[in-house]
């Protein structure tokens, strides 16, 4: 019974939690995203986040509170443990390693999703938005790695360097 409460707190914390470090990512890189997703991103977050402001103002273009929140959500998410006799420490690693998996694996998702327009439909009104959020993370490779017969690879070297920090996260923690 144990593991169909965790099954649907670690669902609904994703959402939330993928939403949360969207908005923050969004903010950051300065992309304005099409208004359905903007909608759905603020309408989902905004209960969390307007709060968070008065505690933690967003400094130096960072909206601090988008990612307090993603951190609480993962952390609260990580609180089930509890009930299976963990130490509050012990949960609160858990929540770290967590979270920085939950951003690893997000930056993953959005460059699966930039192959999928690239291939499918190009054109498609959310494949410039997508673009734009993995641009910061592509742009440092196209400096290095030069298109091979016209066949950008960067996206693939950028999945692999996160698939290298995922192997990593998981030997620290």
């Amino acid at each position: 019974m144990l593991s169909i409460l965790q099954l649907i707190v670690d669902t609904a914390a994703g959402v939330l939690g993928g939403v949360l470090l969207l908005r923050f990512w969004m903010q950051l890189i300065r992309v304005r995203p099409p208004a359905s997703v903007g909608q759905f991103t603020y309408t989902l977050s905004d209960w969390l986040v307007l709060p968070l402001r008065r505690v933690v103002p967003g400094m130096r273009g960072y909206d601090w509170a988008s990612l307090i929140g993603a951190f609480l959500v993962v952390l609260a998410a990580s609180s089930v443990l509890l009930l299976m006799g963990a130490s509050g420490q012990a949960v609160v690693l858990y929540a770290l390693y967590r979270f920085l998996t939950w951003i690893v694996y997000g930056f993953m998702g959005l460059l699966i999703i930039e192959v999928i327009f690239s291939w499918i439909n190009p054109h498609a009104p959310l494949a410039p938005f997508v673009h734009a959020l993995n641009e910061p993370l592509l742009r440092p490779l196209r400096r290095v790695i030069p298109p091979l017969g016209g066949l950008d690879i960067t996206v693939l070297v950028a999945f692999i360097l996160l698939q290298i920090a995922l192997y990593i996260l998981r030997q620290i923690f």
